[in-house]
């Protein structure tokens, strides 16, 4: 049996195409801030001396060009962020959708409210980066997450989280992780934010987790 490939038009593939720039584009972003910290300034300093002369102690025409480019840069970014929001948004909106489970009495139930009291992890944090805004919202190593801005048990992918993250660029998402079998779940805020340092805009790693 042969396998179907997804249209190139579908939001999937489409999603795949603009994480893919992304990625490229802080790629980028990366580079060119390496050209200003490797001349020991950044995008505000004074490119002159006192007297009005270019300063002697940087490349002044490298880091001009790399300040302009970063604000290029930046710009696509913000746009690039807004379109993949609205494209995962297409995608996970639909896959979020509670399924009808039947009773046995010719009744039915969402799958709200078939689902047990106890929250389910979706989520692992492999990794979190140090100053990060994973780090500053106190995101661990092996935490799981419960909740993540409304996101919650049952999640197919990490599509919709990712949406989550880029409709949120600077605003808080409440965040709910268990840190052990035997522990309280523990509430954080955690505000997205590019330019921390690193790459993305949570500096952390996030693996899907299978609840049993």
């Amino acid at each position: 049996m042969g396998y179907t490939l997804p249209s190139p038009d579908s939001p999937t593939e489409r999603a795949r195409e603009l994480m893919a720039r992304k990625d490229a584009i802080e790629a980028e972003l990366e580079a060119q801030g390496s050209i200003l910290r490797a001349n020991n300034t950044d995008m505000r300093q004074p490119l002159v001396d006192r007297e009005g002369f270019p300063r002697s102690d940087l490349d002044v025409w490298a880091v001009r060009h790399a300040r302009v480019r970063i604000i290029e840069l930046r710009n696509d970014l913000t746009a690039l962020m807004d379109e993949i929001a609205k494209t995962l948004e297409t995608i996970y909106s639909r896959s979020l959708t509670p399924p009808m489970e039947g009773r046995g009495d010719g009744t039915t139930v969402t799958g709200a409210e078939a689902a047990p009291s106890e929250p389910l992890p979706f989520a692992r944090v492999n990794g979190v980066a140090p100053g990060s805004p994973a780090a500053d919202a106190g995101l661990q190593r092996e935490d799981l997450i419960v909740k993540f801005g409304e996101l919650r048990h049952p999640q197919p992918n990490l599509q919709g989280l990712a949406a989550v993250v880029a409709e949120n660029e600077n605003k808080v998402i409440r965040v709910l992780v268990r840190r052990s079998a035997a522990e309280s779940l523990t509430a954080l805020r955690l505000i997205p934010r590019h330019g921390w340092g690193g790459r993305g805009s949570l500096g952390c790693h996030l693996v899907p987790h299978a609840s049993a």
